[in-house]
């Protein structure tokens, strides 16, 4: 373990003061699986609530930028963009989310929490489509949430290496 990392018996923000601004991306994605008679619904239009996948986008945004208040050892960063796709399957919606910043700390947080927020936005939405006769979830699942990419571009914010 490096120094800045290093095991500790008390929680602590990890100090980045001396690491340089770079450009930084990380790329996030996750599913939730869902019945086809909801994505029908939410294809048409139909969806009591509105457009999850709107809601979902908004969710995901908001997200990225409130990430410190959920991770508590996150490091507010100031988000360059942020922008969130949505690949509808025969049974599930993809969620990938891209986040870019310039910060002396990377956005895999920022792109993972948007991901998961933007995935529950969609249940909370869609859920009352899902219940089966027992009021319970038998198909509907979130899964799969990972960082496909994280890029860090070696060069400082001022072009100098």
């Amino acid at each position: 373990m490096s120094d800045s990392h290093s095991a500790t018996s008390s929680p602590k923000m990890v100090d980045i003061s001396k690491k340089p601004v770079v450009r930084r991306r990380a790329v996030a994605e996750g599913t939730i699986i869902l019945e086809r008679s909801t994505l029908e619904l939410i294809s048409g239009g139909k969806i009591e609530k509105g457009d999850p996948l709107q809601i979902a986008s908004i969710g995901a945004i908001q997200a990225v930028k409130s990430t410190p208040s959920s991770l508590m050892l996150c490091h507010p960063i100031q988000i360059e963009a942020a922008s969130v796709h949505f690949e509808k399957g025969k049974e599930s919606i993809t969620v990938r989310v891209d986040v870019t910043a310039d910060s002396k700390t990377g956005v895999e947080m920022e792109a993972l929490n948007a991901v998961s927020c933007a995935l529950l936005n969609i249940w909370d939405v869609v859920k009352k489509y899902e219940k089966d006769q027992n009021g319970q979830y038998p198909n509907s699942r979130i899964e799969n949430i990972h960082v496909i990419r994280k890029i860090k571009d070696g060069n400082r914010k001022d072009g100098s290496k």
